[in-house]
């Protein structure tokens, strides 16, 4: 579904990523984990269309989408939950949620979508008229998944989704992780709770310095030392 082959991605001329390569397969939950600064926002911006790979390629289901721009990465399938949330808090957060639903065959079905995503989160429903800016930030993240999911994604990028959350809310966000990969979307997840990721990952890739140093088995990895090390302070 989701092939990164060997990209190098450049800040100007200060190197970020080298030789990165990874794969997702179709409905399949892989986490990139990794200590701070070691590039893993970067290989999901780049992922989704944000920034451009220097070399190596970026394949959606057989299409190439290493140096599109990010309105084909997403029409080619891919969206993105930015690190931070993002949203515009002066619109509603219906307004928010309308954003997703950009391309074509999105605005096609985002009748049936938006039933979807109010299933997922319930919440966003009952406030759909409420301003983005004055919900809790668990609520914030809702519906910057739901906008994401408006999309109609094969591949969903989620980058930091539990952070600055309540467990509770941590919680219901790890459920629609597995609830958005049976209904066959991929996810590529960046996330600070490493157990907790590796717990709902079938794969993982450990990133450090800009490089995949590691990578296997999510189960697997959990117990390897380096990981452990590295990013468990185990």
């Amino acid at each position: 579904m989701l092939r990164v082959d060997d990209i190098d991605v450049f800040y100007g001329d200060a190197q970020a990523l080298w030789s990165v390569s990874i794969e997702a397969g179709d409905g399949e939950v892989v986490s990139v984990v990794g200590p701070n600064g070691a590039g893993k926002s970067t290989l999901v911006n780049s992922i989704a269309g944000i920034l451009r790979p220097r070399s190596g390629s970026i394949v959606i289901d057989d299409v190439d989408i290493s140096n599109v721009p990010t309105h084909r990465a997403c029409r080619a399938g891919v969206a993105i939950v930015p690190e931070g949330r993002r949203l515009f808090p002066g619109m509603t957060v219906l307004d928010n949620l309308d954003l997703g639903a950009y391309h074509k065959d999105a605005r096609e079905h985002r009748e049936e979508t938006l039933e979807w995503v109010f299933s997922l989160f319930p919440r966003l429903a009952d406030r759909a008229g409420q301003i983005a800016g004055s919900m809790s930030g668990g609520e914030q993240q809702m519906a910057a998944i739901g906008r994401a999911l408006m999309a109609r994604p094969r591949l969903l990028l989620m980058d930091e989704p539990s952070l600055g959350l309540a467990p509770v809310i941590v919680d219901e966000v790890f459920d629609v992780v597995g609830d958005v990969c049976a209904e066959g979307v991929s996810v590529v997840l960046v996330e600070q709770n490493v157990q907790r990721a590796l717990d709902i990952s079938s794969r993982a890739y450990l990133l450090s310095e800009g490089r995949i140093v590691l990578s296997g088995p999510a189960g697997e990895l959990s117990q390897d030392p380096t990981l452990r090390s590295s990013v468990l302070g185990v």
